[in-house]
């Protein structure tokens, strides 16, 4: 079963269409990858399927519901999550404060959710008062896809990671 897709989605910016028909399926518990050159459009299609985007045409689908006028902010509620390429901190916040940022929409208790994160990566705990600006770009990236999965996703789309 197609657990997230975007079908025949057209996106670009301003008058020019990056993508055309373009088609991505994701089946629960498979790991896609998309490649090409730069330019191709791999950034833009991410941004169409969270919505970041507005679709010329085609359809984005999660768990078989069409999510193609939702706002990015409900596709996050859903379990979405995305990490892109380039500004993807907050350079003047600690690292546990980036980190407390990608869980703002849940209701729940993210304690232990945060102690996955430290575990996972370990040099974040050590750092976690230090404002990122002052980390190396390799944790930066950390903080960034850990700020990711504070979410608790069911998809995880990272942009040249």
């Amino acid at each position: 079963m197609i657990f997230f897709s975007g079908q025949d989605m057209t996106a670009g910016y301003g008058g020019a269409d990056i993508i055309k028909n373009c088609n991505i399926e994701v089946k629960e518990g498979e790991i896609v990858v998309v490649i090409g050159p730069n330019g191709a459009g791999k950034s833009t299609a991410m941004k169409a399927m969270l919505g970041m985007l507005k679709l010329k045409n085609g359809i984005v689908k999660f768990n078989n519901q069409d999510i193609t006028n939702m706002l990015p902010q409900d596709r996050v509620k859903l379990g979405i999550a995305f990490v892109p390429q380039t500004k993807n901190v907050f350079t003047g916040m600690t690292v546990e404060e980036n980190l407390e940022m990608g869980a703002f929409l849940r209701q729940d208790d993210i304690n232990d959710t945060l102690e996955q994160i430290y575990e996972l990566f370990p040099i974040l705990k050590q750092k976690r008062l230090q404002n990122v600006g002052e980390l190396s770009g390799g944790q930066r990236q950390q903080v960034a896809f850990g700020r990711a999965l504070m979410t608790k996703p069911q998809i995880l789309m990272l942009d040249e990671p």
